[in-house]
């Protein structure tokens, strides 16, 4: 039978209330009953009832995070920003996948406020308007993380898409590639990223006097890439072009494999570099030039957010954005 409140009052020789009291550290106790509950607790091996505990504390130490599908590398190292530092602070993570459906993503909203999480954390891949409008109606504490949207209603944490981009066609510009393609996605969508990333390249190109080209691609997944292959192909003969600037990762690798299979050589044919440093960016050979986010920062950073927000602590309203990096490699070489 398991150890009840009761049980430890009787040994520790105390009242209900009193032992109430010493776990959950809600009045005032005297070091010698408190020690006297601490050793009843120790030696009885009582666990209090959370759920109980969290009813009468109105603090369930749990964060809901739902996330698009937990199977994609970077949202996984997001989540375990998310979950180690929570455990940190004591929290604990609910965690949810909804595979993109924004009606999954309501419903599991609903279903985390009703365990009486302490936050939200939504990891999306979709324009979530309707989703962000209910957590707001809702009040509570949340964080909207989104690395093909933006969301001028809710704080979030993220890069400077624009920045980054800027440095990226900076760096292959130093290289000595003069004719520089970028491949876009989405980039005329409301509150998408890629217009960011296509005003740092346009702003890279003008200071430098290079010759930018964008093309557009009919989605940003490998499959994608491989696609537009033949035109990227053509194109770059026909305007002479030294390297292309894929917006994702994902696109270049789908590139790089169009590439392989019709024996253009990268790069001594053509240098390649993306955007997001996916495990997949340095894996596939040549290993993958790219901008790194720091998705575990990401993570990291934005329960520490939702933390600070639940214990009232003061926070910017504005949105956070963490550094990057580019990641040398392989695919971009200098012009000979």
């Amino acid at each position: 039978m398991a150890v009840t409140i009761k049980d430890v009052a009787k040994k520790a020789g105390v009242s209900i209330s009193t032992v109430s009291r010493v776990i959950n550290n809600s009045k005032p106790v005297s070091l010698e009953v408190r020690k006297k509950v601490l050793e009843a607790i120790n030696d009885l091996g009582y666990k209090p009832n959370e759920v109980a505990r969290s009813l009468v504390t109105r603090r369930s130490k749990l964060i809901g995070v739902i996330v698009t599908d937990i199977g994609n590398s970077y949202i996984a190292e997001m989540v375990r920003g998310i979950e180690e530092v929570g455990r940190m602070y004591s929290y604990d993570i609910i965690l949810s996948s909804s595979y993109g459906n924004k009606d999954t993503e309501k419903r599991f909203a609903q279903l985390l406020l009703s365990k009486q999480v302490e936050g939200i954390i939504l990891i999306s891949e979709e324009k979530d308007n309707e989703v962000i409008e209910e957590m707001i109606d809702k009040k509570v504490p949340f964080i909207y993380l989104n690395r093909y949207y933006l969301s001028d209603r809710i704080t979030s944490v993220s890069i400077d898409y624009k920045l980054a981009s800027y440095d990226m066609t900076k760096y292959v510009l130093e290289l000595g590639h003069k004719n520089i393609v970028y491949i876009t996605y989405d980039n005329n969508e409301e509150y998408s990223i890629e217009k960011y990333k296509l005003d740092g390249y346009n702003k890279a190109i003008k200071e430098e006097d290079g010759v930018g080209f964008v093309l557009r691609s009919d989605g940003y997944k490998i499959q994608d890439g491989y696609k537009i292959g033949q035109n990227v192909l053509d194109f770059i003969k026909e305007k002479s072009v030294s390297a292309v600037f894929c917006c994702h990762d994902e696109l270049a690798i789908g590139l790089m494999s169009y590439f392989y299979d019709n024996n253009i050589r990268i790069p001594k044919d053509i240098s390649i570099c993306g955007f997001g440093d996916l495990k997949i960016a340095s894996i596939y050979r040549p290993r993958l030039t790219t901008i790194r986010e720091p998705y575990y920062d990401i993570g990291a950073v934005a329960i520490r957010r939702i933390i600070k927000v639940i214990n009232n602590e003061k926070v910017d309203n504005e949105n956070i954005y963490l550094p990057t990096q580019i990641m040398k490699r392989e695919s971009c070489e200098k012009v000979k």
